[in-house]
């Protein structure tokens, strides 16, 4: 009777341990994502801001050619504002709604660290992939590159290179950055350090997303840089 009753105060001291454990991973995640959607909106009110307040010269520019009848240079001068404009938060335009919003996004706010991208996406307007795990994996591998970035401490050796593309029925995704920080591997599962302690959470959410549609994940870690590919059927 007395180990019955031991063994099931071991079982339920697991289980409240377990369940802290996850509690507060999800609490530091929901966190952790908060404070990268601030951080995104920030830097797009920042450009926005910069746009508005050039307005005042813009209108003052077309108004002196107005005023010297000068109509094609008008012309000229709006279809530059109207490039400028559409620059703004559109520096990928991939064909798929989901992806741009959050490729945007992401790299929005890695332009404002001073981190040189490179991006190339093309994917189709409608996919068998959910839009909710699509923003998991693309926003994840970003913000994980991000980071990587960030502990590199010259931004002209910063960079983030994005390919998206449809190859054989499969979306191909592969995310490649800098980075100077301990990259740790225990088996097949890459673990990173931040702030001295494993920080594998978005990269475990990741993994199964790609898991739930039977894709493929490739990691890769070498001096300075660190490169990911994923394959999901469509």
């Amino acid at each position: 009777m007395g180990s019955i009753v031991l063994l099931t105060v071991i079982t339920y001291s697991i289980r409240y341990v377990v369940r802290n454990y996850y509690e507060k991973k999800i609490v530091e995640t929901n966190a952790a994502i908060i404070h990268s959607h601030v951080e995104e909106v920030e830097s797009i009110y920042r450009q926005m801001r910069g746009w508005r307040h050039d307005y005042k010269n813009h209108i003052q520019a077309m108004k002196a050619y107005l005023e010297m009848n000068q109509i094609d240079q008008i012309k000229g001068y709006l279809n530059e504002l109207d490039e400028d404009l559409m620059s703004v938060d559109t520096l990928i335009k991939s064909g798929n709604v989901t992806v741009d919003a959050v490729l945007n996004s992401k790299l929005t706010l890695a332009q404002s660290k001073e981190i040189v991208l490179n991006a190339k996406a093309q994917v189709p307007k409608s996919i068998q992939i959910l839009d909710v795990d699509l923003g998991v994996v693309l926003g994840n591998l970003l913000n994980n590159a991000v980071e990587g970035c960030l502990t590199v401490d010259n931004p002209q050796d910063r960079f983030i290179r994005v390919y998206i593309q449809v190859m054989k029925e499969q979306l191909y995704i592969s995310v490649t950055n800098s980075m100077n920080r301990q990259v740790r591997k225990i088996g097949k599962q890459y673990i990173t350090t931040k702030s001295g302690k494993d920080h594998g959470f978005g990269l475990l959410r990741i993994d199964n997303t790609v898991e739930k549609y039977g894709g493929y994940i490739n990691r890769q870690s070498e001096e300075g840089v660190f490169a990911t590919e994923v394959m999901l059927p469509l």
